[in-house]
């Protein structure tokens, strides 16, 4: 039904009047600590950490809550919730007078957030009563309510100071409950709301409103308004004190110039949606980002001193913003800020017209949590870098994330148009007159169209010798992944020798850093196979490995190189970490289920066998000048009384000629397999999988412990036995896992991937019991002998694993897709182990940071290990339980395949020849 034919103008008005006016009383009320909170701290005698908490968790829970607020508005109506929302907020706000210590402020500044969540009700509200042609115009309006900020800021303060903070937490709220009645009286049920009502509709499930959050364009459109929104309310909140830290102004005219920034970031919104519904929200987004990037690269270049060596001597000059062109570029930023806002909002009722308050709700909590975020973030740059413009620099990086993303998909959606023609062409245009469609795709082998790797004799004939190459291929790329991944539980080691002056603290960052970052990357890259290919992934992974190589190379030759520098180059670490979820899910697509197992064990436990070649090859390569004088020249260290050279940057550039020599192999050498092409909706789907969610949890109990032992393993040694060399023989434990995985994937082939699990985390249990036993006797032999059990059957559970989910998903594809033809749902239950098994990967790769992590807090809070150690048995008990309960059992979903007595799910039938 179309809103412009339902109702009239008036009705229309009147809800964007009222619902734009309640945003910004509500808006005033989610930023009152930016007032408050300062007496408040006096008050109480909080700390700057304290503080920083106080006043960012409205900001938190108002971000978390606008899924939840935005489903309920789809389902019983903007009016009902709005009313509700401002109802519940003016309580909270009410009883935050009666807070008396800080846990108290605490608990009610959780309800005070509820009002942030206003935002995802009134996008949903406002657009139900707007024709698409207007609802950008009609948002923009609403979003103006943004204002709330600066009307907290403008009269706040004066209350303040004249009855207390009490009394503007009292007038806030009654201002609230004022705003809900009138609200609730002046409007009207939505358009939809009412058909729905006439009609008998009952609300659809929520799972429904759930079910638009898996297209990638919506976690896209997140991260556009974590820029345009979560940067703005973040510079809002940071501005004041940069202005009077950096230009020495005071906190009045500090006020004034954050107030040029955070009003037109506002009131222009209504503008931006103008010109949205006007001129496409596409240009409208394009001119936002450019002139972002624009203004956040001018804003983050530090003050610096330049002296050029001149004909007649030195010429010194200076680079620094001044105050006024800084108020300049910080207005013109606020400005296309608050147009974004109203673009990226433009998209959400005119593609998502029935779950408007679900995908707004993401998307405004993505952008809510930048808010939060940002700040933190803000200050933790600011320790780190010591560069006050580091925040820009930051949000340049950020904003330009964005538009390349932008770009690249509208790039590729018009390239897929043209396509579609281009493929059928010839390669040169010398055969243009010959071409004939038989010869389409001819000179074309590195796509492979027809895969049939369940067909034994295709796979005889064919698959095998394609496959092993493919395997072979990856093997070295991952392993040279892995080293990198690690290179830095090295190299921290001997930074203090070459003069690098960290504390114990900053080190150990520098050692976990690459865990997270891989971690996380390996969620993305779980996904890149079936949208690139395998190959020219696999070349672009390897590719990337050279920056850190490099980067390391050259910053560790100088022991005055930033800190910051450092840490940018820990994280690009990741990319190796990253690297093991593509690669697994490229050659699951490769091999048939009865080698599946054994191939993703041999890919895997030989590129895990990255860990122990770098713990192996970097002390020994540090010490010779491999690369002469193009190496750079050595370091006189001393150590135990010696003095002898070191070249620590060998850290980083041995793996340089490898990288190169892998990435072409990989791009010359591989294949890519048509029918693994998916997009990520597609593949998305896993989300809603158990079975994910439970292997995830399975797969962190064993290469999680294999990933998070070897990088804690050395440092728990060396803390527990100091009188023990433990260094001497770190690199024994992942290379027990990693050949233990390589070579055993075969057993979980043979007898099945359940049944070895179980036995796994029975081990694992064992085990850690020993670990737990030899530290109270103080046995370093006994101690070192559970660990190198521990890493032995983690790398058994590492390939069995794996070989359960390919079965799983062969299986679950009987009762998901019953019609559909077995080389179909084959078809599916390869793409779906694929993610699953990268995906599964990414979550069990966080062991690299919390084991090594948990060991240090438990030695922190208790003085040893002991209390993580018995963490972990209690996990590994759990693991055995859902293992044997899900899988393993008599009734289990693997119970029958395993043993034979049911026959293999989704064998395809062959077909005859010809």
């Amino acid at each position: 039904m179309d809103p412009a034919t339902s109702d009239g103008a008036a009705g229309r008005h009147t809800a964007l009047g009222f619902s734009t006016v309640a945003f910004t009383v509500c808006f005033a009320v989610w930023t009152i600590f930016s007032i408050i909170g300062v007496q408040i701290k006096t008050d109480l005698g909080l700390n700057e950490t304290q503080f920083g908490l106080l006043v960012g968790t409205p900001i938190l829970t108002g971000s978390l809550i606008r899924v939840a607020l935005g489903i309920w508005t789809d389902r019983y109506g903007g009016r009902r919730i709005f009313a509700l929302v401002m109802l519940s907020a003016a309580l909270a706000t009410w009883l935050l007078t009666y807070a008396k210590t800080y846990p108290q402020m605490l608990v009610a500044a959780l309800g005070v957030g509820i009002a942030g969540g206003a935002f995802s009700v009134g996008v949903a509200y406002v657009s139900r009563w707007y024709p698409s042609g207007k609802q950008g115009t009609a948002l923009g309006i609403f979003g103006a309510g943004n204002v709330g900020s600066a009307v907290t800021k403008f009269l706040a303060p004066f209350v303040l100071v004249a009855y207390g903070w009490q009394t503007v937490a009292q007038v806030w709220a009654a201002a609230l409950v004022v705003m809900a009645v009138v609200f609730w009286f002046a409007t009207e049920d939505d358009p939809v709301q009412r058909e729905q009502r006439r009609r008998g509709e009952r609300p659809k499930s929520a799972w429904l409103d759930l079910a638009p959050l898996k297209n990638v364009q919506v976690w896209r459109f997140g991260l556009y308004y974590f820029f345009v929104f979560g940067a703005f309310v973040a510079l809002a909140l940071w501005l004041p004190r940069y202005l009077i830290d950096v230009y020495g102004l005071g906190i009045a005219a500090a006020g004034m110039i954050a107030a040029a920034y955070s009003i037109p970031a506002s009131i222009f919104r209504a503008y931006g949606g103008h010109l949205s519904d006007k001129y496409g929200a596409r240009r409208v987004l394009y001119w936002t980002f450019l002139v972002s990037i624009a203004c956040t690269f001018v804003l983050s270049y530090p003050p610096t001193e330049y002296v050029v060596r001149g004909i007649q001597g030195p010429i010194t000059f200076e680079l620094e913003v001044g105050l006024v062109p800084f108020t300049v570029i910080i207005f013109v930023l606020g400005f296309f800020m608050s147009l974004g806002k109203a673009a990226v909002y433009r998209h959400v009722p005119v593609y998502y017209p029935e779950s408007v308050g679900a995908v707004g709700g993401l998307v405004g909590m993505i952008g809510g949590l930048g808010g939060f975020v940002l700040p933190i973030v803000f200050g933790l740059l600011n320790d780190l870098t010591g560069i006050w413009t580091s925040c820009f620099m930051l949000l340049f990086l950020i904003v330009s994330v964005s538009l390349a993303w932008m770009h690249l998909s509208i790039r590729r959606m018009e390239r897929d148009v043209a396509e579609q023609d281009l493929a059928r062409l010839p390669q040169l245009p010398e055969m243009l007159p010959i071409h004939k469609p038989q010869h389409v795709g001819a000179m074309g082998p590195s796509l492979i169209h027809d895969w049939r790797p369940e067909d034994a004799e295709f796979w005889e004939k064919t698959g095998r010798a394609i496959a092993r190459r493919n395997l072979w291929l990856s093997i070295p790329s991952l392993l040279l992944s892995f080293a990198v991944w690690m290179v830095w539980s090295v190299v921290v080691a001997k930074l203090p020798a070459v003069g690098f002056q960290y504390t114990t603290d900053q080190l150990f960052w520098l050692a976990a850093v690459p865990g997270l970052s891989g971690a996380t990357l390996r969620i993305f890259y779980s996904f890149m196979v079936p949208v690139f290919g395998g190959r020219l992934w696999t070349t672009l992974a390897t590719w990337s490995l050279i920056f850190p190589a490099l980067g390391i190379g050259m910053a560790v030759q100088h022991p005055e190189t930033p800190y910051w520098i450092l840490l940018m180059l820990a994280l690009l670490c990741g990319f190796g970490g990253g690297n093991f979820a593509s690669s697994m899910s490229n050659i699951s697509f490769f091999f048939p289920k009865s080698e599946k197992g054994n191939a993703l064990a041999m890919n895997a436990g030989l590129g895990n066998l990255g860990v122990s070649v770098a713990q192996f090859l970097v002390p020994l390569a540090i010490t010779v000048g491999v690369f002469g004088w193009l190496g750079g020249d050595p370091i006189m260290v001393t150590e135990d009384g010696h003095t002898f050279p070191m070249w620590l940057q060998n850290a980083g550039y041995v793996w340089v000629p490898f990288i190169v020599v892998s990435a072409f192999a990989s791009w010359f050498g591989m294949n890519d397999i048509a029918s693994a092409r998916a997009s990520f909706a597609e593949q998305s789907v896993i989300f809603q999988r158990k079975h994910n969610w439970i292997m995830c949890w399975l797969y962190t109990g064993t290469f999680g412990s294999f990933i998070g032992y070897s990088a804690g393993f050395p440092l728990l040694a060396k803390i527990q036995f100091p009188e023990t060399n433990a260094l001497a023989y770190a690199f024994l434990g992942p290379l027990v896992g990693a050949l233990s995985r390589s070579a055993t994937g075969w057993i979980a082939d043979r007898w099945g991937g359940a049944r070895v699990t179980l036995w796994v985390f029975i081990g694992m249990t064992a085990g850690v019991a020993g670990v737990l036993y030899f530290l109270s006797v103080g046995s370093f032999p006994g101690f070192f002998a559970m660990f190198m059990v521990l890493f032995l059957v983690s790398g058994v559970g590492n390939a069995s694993t794996f070989q359960m989910i390919p079965a799983i998903m062969r299986k679950e594809m009987d009762r998901l897709m019953p019609h559909a033809e077995s080389a179909e749902r084959l078809r599916n239950a390869e793409k779906e182990s694929a993610a699953i098994i990268g995906f599964s990967s990414a979550i069990a790769a966080y062991g690299a940071f919390f084991i090594p992590k948990s060991y240090g807090t438990s030695i922190a809070a208790t003085g040893g290990p002991e209390a993580a150690l018995w963490a972990f048995l209690i996990f590994y008990v759990t693991c055995i339980a859902i293992t044997w309960w899900v899988y393993a059992r008599r009734g289990g979903l693997l119970y029958d395949i395993e043993r034979g007595l049911a026959p293999s799910p989704l064998k395809p039938t062959l077909q005859p020849a010809g």
